[in-house]
């Protein structure tokens, strides 16, 4: 079945399913999280593998909270899509500014999303 939009106050809004509605936050529980790294012999993880498995981890749960795919985060954010699956999947160390223009979409996207509960 696919989507159907209705318009109401101005607004268009899509009518999905209940599992497509889902299904972003069953993707980021179902493991698709980047793992964390291995700790040496001495316990230790390497700092810069570790803060980008963290981060990546944060974006995607809060980006599934907020019911939002990679491309309307990125659309929203100004960032480019290519970069933004770079971060989720740990492989690219974002600036600070980025970090920052993501994570004020998502806070957004959460904050609306928990207003209408």
């Amino acid at each position: 079945m696919s989507p159907q939009t209705i318009h109401w106050n101005c607004q268009a809004y899509v009518i999905l399913e209940r599992e497509e509605y889902d299904r972003p936050a069953t993707l980021a529980k179902a493991g698709t999280l980047p793992p964390l790294p291995e700790p040496d012999s001495r316990g230790n993880m390497p700092a810069v593998d570790y803060a980008r498995a963290s981060l990546a981890r944060g974006i995607i749960q809060d980006r599934a909270k907020a019911g939002l795919t990679q491309k309307e985060l990125a659309k929203r954010s100004g960032v480019r899509v290519e970069t933004l699956c770079r971060i989720e999947t740990g492989k690219h160390t974002a600036s600070v500014a980025t970090i920052e223009k993501i994570d004020r979409v998502l806070q957004a996207a959460l904050s609306k999303r928990h207003r209408h509960r």
